[in-house]
């Protein structure tokens, strides 16, 4: 192997791929290093399943069209305006062309019309899902000469005086080491996987908190930059969490385990009363409403409460439902007062909301709830081209960051479906073009 690289990426999820194979193929050498064991690589887009892409007209794998004006405005409405205007106009118009250069890198994408897939004129969905994706660009890497590492976690060490960066390495088969780079793009995600970190931004709550995603996203290269001078934006006590079932694992539950039936049902808390997440409703935002309502629930814990007949309107989940053939009998399943939920099913009836259906109809169900991290609105401040921006607004030509270490420079709250996947190829691809452009001088 080389002894000094000319790009090395830190992170092995779908920026850190996208930005080891753009580097690649513009004729540079390249390594990347993942934290996890090659049966867990690739980050939280293992458990993706779309992404969001600009498109005149119907093609092949998405029909009607979206255009650039509503992805914009999309993005300014579930963002309340805290996004950086030329990282989200640069996401949006490249946004057009990922879809090609994925399936070039072997990618396949699913067609509409074929297997089971929900509408969308919005987003595509990888063929497989997250994972076959995955797979797919750790082959074409492999393919044109990329240096994989995984199991392999890498830590910032020092600039030397030639500009070269020394980063250390552990891996789980060999003594510690370092190795040089010429430039790092890093694409290590950010720290909502790290137990330590959350309890010390959301207090003992934190012990409450599953992560639907990788435990490798531990946050060590985040903090490291931030230790160095990278400047920061966004609010590390906001997390994007949704509903989980609190059967799941603690971590890398994924997407199987969301709760996606909360609006045909009631919601209590542990004592049995009814809460209600304000403006939650029924269209697709209400998943962020309630993850964070959910972690405001003493122990971190909430109850969907179902009838048969939400039961039956509602999708399959990961678990089955806890069941009861009376409200007293789901009561006593759940370990929840009969009485205090009977009160509770009872005023709901009286008062239903807006769209809501009676829970009347034998037999009962429920989902125990907790809340689930997605990512965490907090990263390193980057420019447009993806150079890390330092905290007396310095740049630094030869370190770089994509994926969601940087993500909160467009989504500083709020979230879009399809978008994770989308910011880590176009901003991953870009990182990765711009740091081997600079190799080339």
């Amino acid at each position: 192997m080389s002894s000094t690289w000319d790009v090395v990426v830190i992170g092995g999820g779908l920026a850190g791929l996208c930005a080891a194979i753009a580097a690649r193929r513009a004729g540079v050498s390249v390594r990347l290093l993942e934290c996890a064991p090659s049966a867990f690589r690739g980050g939280n887009a293992r458990h993706a399943r779309n992404f969001r892409v600009v498109h005149e007209a119907p093609t092949r794998y998405v029909p009607d069209a979206y255009q650039a004006r509503e992805f914009l405005d999309d993005l300014a409405r579930v963002t309340q305006g805290d996004s950086n205007p030329c990282l989200a106009q640069r996401l949006v118009a490249e946004s057009e062309t990922i879809a090609a250069w994925l399936m070039a890198n072997g990618v396949p994408l699913q067609q509409p019309n074929v297997g089971v897939v929900p509408y969308s004129r919005r987003t595509v969905f990888p063929l497989g899902g997250g994972k076959a994706m995955i797979n797919a660009l750790y082959s074409t890497a492999t393919d044109i000469g990329v240096a994989i590492s995984t199991d392999s976690e890498a830590r910032l060490s020092r600039q030397s005086s030639n500009g070269n960066w020394s980063i250390d390495l552990t891996t789980a088969t060999s003594s510690p080491s370092s190795i040089d780079a010429r430039t790092i793009v890093v694409c290590a995600g950010g720290a909502g996987a790290d137990p330590a970190w959350l309890r010390s931004h959301y207090g003992d709550a934190a012990d409450g908190f599953m992560v639907r995603g990788t435990p490798y996203a531990n946050g060590r290269m985040l903090a490291d930059l931030i230790a160095a001078g990278a400047g920061t934006v966004g609010d590390p006590t906001i997390c994007h969490m949704v509903a989980v079932d609190a059967r799941g694992p603690r971590f890398d539950g994924g997407i199987v385990t969301r709760i996606t039936a909360i609006p045909y049902g009631m919601v209590v808390d542990g004592s049995a009363r009814r809460i209600d997440a304000t403006g939650a409703g029924a269209e697709p935002t209400h998943y962020a409403r309630w993850g964070p309502r959910i972690a405001a629930c003493a122990g971190q814990t909430a109850y969907l409460i179902l009838d048969a007949d939400g039961l039956q309107r509602a999708a399959p989940q990961a678990f089955p439902p806890i069941s009861g053939a009376t409200i007293a009998d789901l009561a006593e399943a759940l370990g929840l007062d009969p009485a205090t939920l009977a009160q509770s099913v009872n005023a709901f009836n009286a008062a239903l909301p807006a769209g809501a259906h009676p829970i009347a109809s034998a037999t009962f169900a429920a989902y125990p709830m907790r809340p689930g991290v997605t990512f965490v609105h907090h990263g390193v401040a980057v420019d447009d081209h993806m150079r890390i921006v330092w905290a007396d607004d310095r740049r630094n030509d030869t370190l770089f960051a994509a994926g969601m270490i940087m993500a909160a420079n467009v989504i500083g709250r709020g979230y879009l479906a399809g978008l994770g996947l989308t910011l880590a190829a176009v901003f991953g691809r870009l990182a990765g073009t711009e740091a081997a452009r600079h190799v080339h001088g």
